[in-house]
């Protein structure tokens, strides 16, 4: 069946909205601090995804009573269950919304708070949950094949950065119980299938769904095998367990090939982002479905405010994320089996709805356009960074192009390339110095050299470098790092034909085609490396300025 018929999805919909509800949160979630990674939580990982498989079953037998739930559980009973369903779609649903509102602001929107986000996310994914499968089944029809593919495109491009040094340090023993303790997390990601009885009824030929159910298990297992392999071959193992979103930083390395579009992240964190509000709709609708139901009222007010309201609740400081994990492994799971096998034993279904969510597409387009409303021509956009010591602490240049030449406005009495140089005794004091100093906001998402002075290396300083870049949201990691005995110097250079020093250096290393400079790049994700590893730093190449030209000694 692709295409649907008589008021229901088609199967090929089905899958779709699988793959696009639980794609995100398993790339965001599973993976932090090492909690899926090392070589019994992947043979883990097998085994639940077999079991899995023979929970669908189950699932696909179990689906028609849950079409009126007080009819085969009784009245009181039945509703116990739509509260406890309920309160999974809210918890979950908090929980996604406090990570949602945790990344943005730090990865792809600086100065808009979190609360706000949190807002326009929520409000976004409710529109419409209230109504029909159909319109979902649509959505999720013209979305998912782009969304699979944008994903699986970020999974083999970030293969290509690992490398099998790196992977060969993956313990494959994490202790005692590390099979069981990897296979119950992922039943534990997986749980949200046990709201599946719901949607069935609106799927054609329901018999032969499980097919498609089973399907969408394999591709979203396959995927998290392939990325349990691809974060310690291309971080290794000491970062990797150090990151609580380790998949953030994977985004930034995952370009196109020859560098053909800057910021290439943040097309994979759009994809991410949208699928963290297909989530949220999606659990949204089961929560209307559930409520309207077990006959516990509507949720169609109040139902999006509760879970707002719990994204920002902390009491004592403890956050949704804290205990979130808990409640799933040790509540919601062993009882959601329970109520299932109370629930087989008779019934019979009718029809469920699930919300429409093509509109979420538009208002993310709108909500995160232009990175933290600063418009282009309000930018100044480094291709450059020099970081020298200084009397102060740090001397940091920033390198710009020349955007008159670049966009054919030159005039004759312009001068070209922009260095500028500040100075200060932190970066965060560098940071607020050029804020005040400085009509233009500094963006340093394009970024394609690092110059580090030599006296910087020589006094240790260089850890403190990192640091500050690490904090930096659109500082990707595969931008190319120097030394030198004078990273200003170096900025100030004027050869290149004009073009920007980043630019030259990037094309210094890759524009060779006998391949054998590119090997002697050394990039940040190295640097990273070196510092997670051994807490040493890698041998750069020194710039060094002869005449006319800017020349790259490898192995200084």
């Amino acid at each position: 069946m692709t295409f649907a018929e008589n008021n229901r999805i088609s199967h090929r919909q089905l899958y779709r909205q699988m793959v696009l509800a639980f794609t995100a949160p398993f790339l965001l979630c599973l993976f932090g601090g090492g909690k899926l990674l090392g070589g019994e939580k992947i043979a883990g990982t097998v085994l639940a995804v077999i079991l899995l498989l023979f929970y669908v079953i189950f699932l696909i037998r179990v689906s028609p009573d849950f079409a009126n739930p007080l009819k085969p559980m009784g009245r009181l009973f039945g509703k116990a269950a739509g509260v406890f369903f309920v309160l999974y779609v809210i918890l979950t649903s908090s929980f996604l919304l406090d990570i949602l509102e945790e990344i943005v602001p730090k990865s792809l929107v600086a100065g808009v708070p979190g609360g706000w986000i949190s807002f326009f996310a929520i409000v976004c994914a409710s529109l419409g949950t209230h109504r029909g499968m159909q319109r979902r089944g649509r959505a999720a029809e013209v979305t998912g094949g782009i969304f699979i593919l944008g994903i699986g495109a970020m999974i083999i491009l970030s293969a290509f950065q690992g490398k099998a040094a790196y992977l060969s340090e993956m313990p494959f023993s994490s202790g005692s119980g590390g099979v069981f303790t990897g296979g119950y997390g992922v039943l534990c990601a997986f749980s949200g299938l046990g709201l599946l009885p719901f949607a069935l009824e609106d799927v054609e030929k329901q018999g032969s769904a499980g097919k498609t159910v089973m399907f969408g298990i394999l591709t979203l297992g396959g995927m998290l095998l392939a990325v349990q392999m691809i974060l310690p071959a291309v971080f290794g193992w000491n970062r990797v367990i150090t990151e609580k979103y380790p998949v953030l930083p994977l985004l930034a390395g995952a370009d196109m090939p020859g560098n053909v579009l800057s910021r290439f992240d943040v097309l994979w964190l759009g994809f991410l982002i949208y699928g963290l509000l297909f989530s949220i709709g999606s659990l949204l609708h089961y929560g209307h479905q559930i409520i309207r139901k077990t006959k516990l009222g509507t949720g169609r007010y109040w139902l999006a405010g509760v879970i707002y309201l719990l994204s920002f609740w902390e009491p004592k400081g403890v956050g949704i994320q804290e205990y979130y994990g808990f409640y799933l492994a040790y509540v919601f799971l062993p009882a959601l089996l329970i109520i299932q096998v109370c629930f087989i034993a008779r019934g019979r279904g009718r029809r469920l709805k699930k919300a429409a969510g093509s509109v979420a597409v538009l208002v993310l387009c709108v909500f995160l356009g232009g990175c933290a409303g600063v418009e282009p021509e309000e930018r100044m956009y480094a291709l450059a960074l020099g970081i020298d010591a200084a009397p102060e602490g740090f001397a940091v240049t920033y390198g710009t192009p020349d955007m008159s030449k670049a966009t054919g406005q030159e005039k004759p009495d312009e001068n070209g390339r922009e260095v500028l140089t500040i100075k200060g005794r932190t970066f965060e004091e560098i940071q607020e110095s050029y804020g005040r100093s400085q009509e233009k906001f500094m963006d340093m998402g394009h970024l394609e050299a690092i110059i580090i002075g030599r006296d910087l290396i020589s006094d240790g300083k260089w850890e403190d470098i990192l640091s500050y870049l690490k904090k930096q949201p659109f500082v990707g990691e595969d931008i190319y790092v120097f030394q030198a005995e004078n990273a200003e110097e170096i900025l100030k250079w004027n050869g290149g034909q004009g073009s920007s020093v980043g630019e030259y250096l990037r094309g210094l290393l890759e524009n060779d085609f006998s391949g054998k400079r590119k090997k002697k790049g050394v990039t940040l994700r190295t640097l990273y490396y070196e510092k997670y590893e051994s807490g040493t730093l890698p041998n750069l190449p020194e710039l060094v300025v002869s005449g006319d030209e800017l020349q790259a000694v490898p192995d200084a």
